[in-house]
């Protein structure tokens, strides 16, 4: 394989790494979210439920920090071209899918990041307390968890577009697509 033929293999290593945060934090965010802490409490205990809570706060964290390294790799380094080219409701879609990613997975730590702080709940990566970049306020908390659950479900429905076209471009169109994102390649 060309060198230009995928992308660089740190940022290669970035989005396998984004990608299995990714599917942990709406696994654990929808699991807290259907079942809310009390109930969680219920089912699995305190100490469990607090460090599922934990789990997700410091993935979202994490996410940040790969998806700010992602960018800082995609800007700086040649992006590969699709061979053989992409047709133009493929490079629409894939463009489109991709950009929204990139900006749903900055946003949304970011947005819960502010719902926890303004609900007066600890910021947490690992044992960590982050800083509360705003203060406490009820009405914004309920409103910033609502869009966060709302970005949730945006990013799954993204995530599984993503997959799909990755999955076609595997096994329908057997082109390069898939190595260029390939660790072992």
């Amino acid at each position: 394989m060309h060198e230009l033929d995928h992308y660089i293999y740190p940022h290669r290593i970035l989005h396998w790494l984004v990608a299995g945060a990714v599917l942990l934090s709406l696994a654990s965010g929808l699991m807290l979210g259907a079942l809310g802490y009390e109930r969680a409490v219920s089912l699995v205990g305190n100490t469990l439920t607090n460090l599922l809570y934990t789990s997700h706060k410091t993935l979202g964290m994490i996410i940040l920090l790969l998806m700010t390294l992602r960018i800082i790799t995609r800007l700086a380094f040649v992006v590969p071209d699709h061979d053989p080219p992409l047709h133009v409701l493929e490079r629409l879609v894939s463009t489109s899918v991709h950009h929204l990613l990139y900006l749903a997975l900055v946003i949304m730590p970011i947005i819960g990041w502010a719902a926890t702080a303004t609900g007066g709940f600890p910021v947490e990566f690992f044992h960590w307390h982050l800083p509360r970049f705003i203060g406490e306020h009820d009405a914004l908390s309920e409103q910033l968890f609502m869009w966060h659950e709302r970005l949730g479900w945006a990013i799954a429905v993204l995530v599984v577009l993503h997959v799909v076209g990755a999955l076609f471009h595997w096994r329908i169109k057997r082109d390069n697509v898939m190595k260029r994102m390939s660790l072992f390649d």
